[in-house]
Order: structure tokens, then C-alpha cells, then sequence
């Protein structure tokens, strides 16, 4: 429901990676954004100047600092507007990475010591813990998904242990 699969061809063969890739529902661009508020300007100073030369300079005033206003509100939407979270998992190897505004946290995982556990109760975000490190992930999921993608990201992290423990070769058993 939440993961795609994604096939690479490199030297050794084709690998195959689980990707469960979750971001922020823009529906602008921070390009298309720029061009709406350059319009904005445009439309504003151009009728305070008029009012300015008609002898009312006030009105370029509040312009600039409508402006300016509304140039901040659009500089934070547009700061995360890129916002995502991955999670991908290749072989027995859990990738995590988040990229929130200018911080991004990256953390890898084993998929056999990863817990997977809201962090407080239904349709909070999903605690992924384990070998001394956590992330909270899911945040870009509508809150009654996440329950939904804790247990898809549990089926795919015990597929993985299962085939991974089924190539590794059986040390006990008798060779001949």
C-alpha cells in the first residue's frame, strides 16, 4: 500500500529494495511560488504608487510591509515544502532518512533488531528503535495510515530475515 518496489542492475545481478518514500502534500512549487508573489509585488506597488502620487503616502507603507509579511509566511512554506522521510530496505539493511526545513537525520537499521512500535498510542507517529538509536517517522501520513504502515514495514522487515536467513548456508548440517 505504502512501499514500491525499486530494481537496481549492477555487477553482481539485480537487487531488488523495498522504498517506502513519504512527503509533504505541496500544492505549489517553491518556483510556482516565487512567480505568484513577484505577480503580488507587482499588483501591490503598483497601486500604492498610485495612491502615492495622488498625495497618500501611507499606503506604499503598508504595501511594503504587507509585503514583507507575506514574503516571510512564503519563505517558511516554502522552506518546507521539500520535506520528506524514506525508509528504504535492502536485504536485512534499513535505511532512514528525513529531511526536515534544513535538518536531515539519516540512521541505518538491521532489520532483525528494528522495533516498530507507535510512540504513544493510536495514530501517533511510528518509533523505529533499535541497536541504541530511534527515529520517529510517519508524519507525513494522515494519522489513521499509520497503524496501517507500522504493520506493512513489519510484514517487509520479517519477508526480509526470512529470506535472508534461508541463503545463509546451515553450518550444522553434514556436508556430504
Amino acid at each position: 500500500m505504502f512501499c514500491q518496489e525499486v530494481r537496481i542492475d549492477g555487477p553482481t545481478g539485480v537487487r531488488t529494495l523495498l522504498r517506502w518514500a513519504m512527503k509533504r502534500n505541496c500544492s505549489i512549487t517553491p518556483q510556482q511560488l516565487l512567480a505568484v508573489y513577484a505577480c503580488l509585488c507587482v499588483v501591490s506597488l503598483s497601486i500604492s504608487l498610485f495612491f502615492l502620487l495622488q498625495g497618500a503616502p501611507f499606503v506604499m507603507a503598508f504595501a511594503g510591509v504587507e509585503l514583507l509579511l507575506v514574503g516571510l509566511a512564503l519563505l517558511v512554506y516554502a522552506r518546507h515544502a521539500g520535506d520528506h522521510e524514506t525508509i528504504t530496505l535492502a536485504g536485512v539493511d534499513v535505511a532512514v532518512e528525513q529531511q526536515i526545513g534544513r535538518r536531515a537525520r539519516h540512521a541505518t537499521f538491521q532489520a532483525e533488531w528494528l522495533a516498530v512500535e507507535p510512540a504513544q498510542g493510536q495514530g501517533s507517529l511510528v518509533m523505529l528503535s533499535g541497536q541504541g538509536q530511534s527515529m520517529l517517522v510517519g508524519r507525513f501520513l494522515r494519522p489513521e495510515l499509520r497503524a496501517a504502515f507500522a504493520q506493512e514495514l513489519r510484514r517487509a522487515l520479517r519477508r526480509a530475515q526470512s529470506v535472508e536467513s534461508d541463503a545463509l548456508p546451515n553450518r550444522f548440517e553434514n556436508p556430504s
